[in-house]
């Protein structure tokens, strides 16, 4: 019981990263079409500006939960995933870069350099990060002790010898794309008014059908490389309802953004995330990182699990240290709710 409701903890802190630093990601990735000028792109960066370091938060949140919950998953990822992490790393790094040091030079050429480091850092983000997920629902080549290695590619197929992309995660890492750049859209038309508002709508608009094919793909593809993820909709049928929530959240944001109403559309986006990460999960559980080949190779949540003594005391802490982060963001996002405008002087 407790590593069951360890593996929900784990699973909704990397939804509310997603939902939340994937806004800032999409902001990025959307920032060279969607700003056509220096005032447009500032007018970009000063709508996620108060939020976007805070959101990366709980990525390192995520990451602290695995470790103490989930040590040996925690251990066989991080030395699995070395090289993917590292990239993962940088481009986490470059987007910062690129936000912060554009304002410090009064250079065309300085700000659209660092303009196009944040652009292309959360398209590759973004990527990386679907890839990850496909990696997860393929299956990786775990060894009798738990560990593996994976180059970053080998013949693009999924196969005993798979990379880190082939066919499959690299489909989801444009699933991934493709998302992001809705819900980031969304959350800037949400936030901005004018010019950027019209052309961030019309990208999230774009964008959907796009998703919409994406997902119906990506569901069929998965069960071809992954048919036990049937399982558990099959022994749970509660579990039916995500789809529904998936397909029905996609519906809404086409029909609140057709209608202006970004905020609603914002909204179902981030119930689509939920979902589709949601059914992920749901779909592997209890599987924390399946086997390719062999399945008994496979890290479960009890394999993997700290003892119970520590996952209990640590729900209290993590229960009290929930209370703070969540007021701690209630707080920051109420104070800077509403459309942005530049102020005289801003970005110098």
């Amino acid at each position: 019981m407790m590593e069951t409701l360890w593996f929900v903890i784990v699973a909704l802190m990397l939804v509310a990263y997603v939902v939340l630093d994937g806004f800032d990601i999409g902001a990025g990735i959307i920032h060279l079409i969607a700003g056509r000028n220096d005032e447009q792109r500032r007018t970009i960066i000063r709508a996620i500006g108060p939020v976007w370091d805070g959101n990366e938060v709980w990525l390192l949140a995520a990451g602290g939960t695995l470790y103490f919950a989930f040590p040996l998953l925690y251990a066989s990822s991080f030395s699995g995933f070395y090289l993917p992490l590292m990239m993962v790393l940088w481009l986490l790094m470059l987007r910062a870069i690129g936000i912060e040091f554009r304002t410090h030079l009064e250079s065309p050429v300085w700000r659209g350099f660092f303009d196009v480091v944040f652009s292309i850092s959360s398209i590759l983000l973004a990527i990386f990060f679907g890839a990850a997920l496909g990696n997860v629902v393929r299956g990786v080549p775990l060894n009798d002790d738990g560990y593996f290695f994976e180059p970053l590619w080998t013949n693009w197929r999924v196969g005993p010898q798979p990379g880190i992309l082939d066919w499959f995660t690299v489909m989801t890492g444009v699933m991934a794309l493709a998302t992001l750049t809705m819900h980031g859209a969304l959350y800037i038309a949400h936030k901005t008014s004018g010019a950027i508002n019209e052309r961030a709508r019309r990208i999230a608009l774009a964008s959907w059908p796009v998703v919409l094919a994406l997902t119906c793909i990506s569901l069929l593809l998965t069960l071809g490389v992954h048919l036990d993820v049937v399982r558990n909709y099959q022994r749970w049928p509660i579990g039916l309802a995500i789809p529904v929530i998936v397909f029905a959240s996609l519906a809404g944001v086409r029909y609140f953004a057709t209608g202006y109403r970004e905020k609603a559309a914002l909204l179902c986006s981030s119930a689509y995330i939920a979902g589709t990460l949601g059914g992920a999960a749901f779909g592997i559980y209890p599987d924390v990182l399946p086997a390719a080949m062999n399945q008994k190779n496979s890290l479960t949540i009890y394999n993997t699990a700290a003892a119970h003594h520590g996952l209990s005391v640590g729900l209290v802490w993590w229960c009290i240290g929930m209370v703070f982060a969540i007021g701690y963001f209630t707080f920051i996002y109420r104070m800077f709710k509403g459309k942005v405008a530049l102020e005289a002087g801003d970005g110098h």
